[in-house]
């Protein structure tokens, strides 16, 4: 009995692997935000989550974009790895899945170039702009002294993240980034770049726009999800200056794209991409299981 037992706990990891439940036609290309990075000192940005998906049968590819930049070169620098995952794996086309600064990212690729893209997924996405970076804009006024401090300390940071995980050779502009947080500079990039967005604020956009691609979307709203988190303080700090629910970064009515998966989940900012290492709400649906039904979702669709 001992030994059937043995056998089935061994089993079980090759019967993931087999099941295919992640298996998506087109390659999945994950999209760090601001200040991201595809791994850094060996830790994923989007932790957990390119193993989870890949298990179960996706080919997973993680893009390395500046940690701050504006969104259409962000996009560009996609665009260039985009084309590297479709010639290295024979595919057609891409998922793209971006978080925070990333949706922007992706919304741009899917807009320039939609027959690589089979779909565009939002995550905690700065659609519509971020209450704090507009506070931010207006504390940082443009030609000051204090804009040059700052765009300086944030260089420095962005430069170090960039060496640390391998793309040092990316360029950095954090008043670019800013910019292109605020709501202003969102109005501009949606009226370049409107596919997939709704037609009204906290609306939903679109399934499948009229470039053919399949825009989803969904985020958190919640702060302070686990008290182990060391992380959480920060987010229920700058979660105080939003009008609407937020996840700590992004109001939840900015994030909305496309098909609007869900906004009710308990997590702040850092949660929709599995950090801290991990660690969440103890009552919430595991974030790498979104990504997972995600997957699988677009499995089903074809996709």
């Amino acid at each position: 009995m001992k030994r059937w037992l043995l056998l089935l706990l061994c089993t079980l990891p090759m019967l993931g692997q087999a099941s295919g439940y992640t298996q998506t036609r087109y390659p999945i290309v994950l999209v760090h935000g601001l200040f991201g990075f595809d791994k850094l000192l060996g830790v994923d940005y989007f932790y957990g989550i390119p193993q989870a998906l890949g298990r179960d049968g996706a080919k997973v590819y993680v893009a390395q974009v500046s940690a701050t930049a504006s969104s259409a070169l962000r996009g560009e620098q996609l665009l260039a790895q985009v084309q590297q995952v479709l010639a290295v794996t024979g595919a057609d086309k891409v998922n793209l899945i971006g978080h925070s600064h990333g949706g922007p990212t992706i919304r741009y690729v899917a807009s320039v170039a939609p027959e690589l893209v089979a779909s565009a997924t939002s995550v905690g996405g700065v659609n519509f702009g971020s209450e704090i970076a507009d506070k931010v804009r207006m504390q940082v006024i443009p030609g000051s002294a204090g804009e040059a401090l700052a765009a300086s300390a944030a260089s420095a940071l962005s430069g170090v993240i960039s060496l640390l995980s391998g793309g040092s050779n990316l360029p950095q502009d954090p008043l670019k980034a800013l910019d292109a947080l605020t709501s202003a500079g969102a109005a501009r990039f949606n009226a370049a770049y409107p596919e997939g967005l709704p037609h009204q604020y906290c609306g939903e956009g679109p399934l499948q726009a009229e470039n053919g691609v399949y825009y989803f979307s969904w985020s958190g709203r919640g702060n302070l999800t686990n008290i182990l988190d060391p992380v959480d303080p920060a987010l229920v700090l700058t979660g105080t200056f939003f009008s609407e629910a937020n996840d700590g970064l992004v109001g939840v009515c900015s994030s909305h794209l496309g098909k609007v998966i869900g906004t009710h989940y308990r997590m702040n900012h850092l949660d929709e991409v599995n950090q801290s290492f991990g660690i969440h709400h103890l009552f919430e649906t595991d974030p790498v299981s979104l990504y997972r039904q995600h997957a699988n979702r677009l499995k089903e669709m074809g996709l």
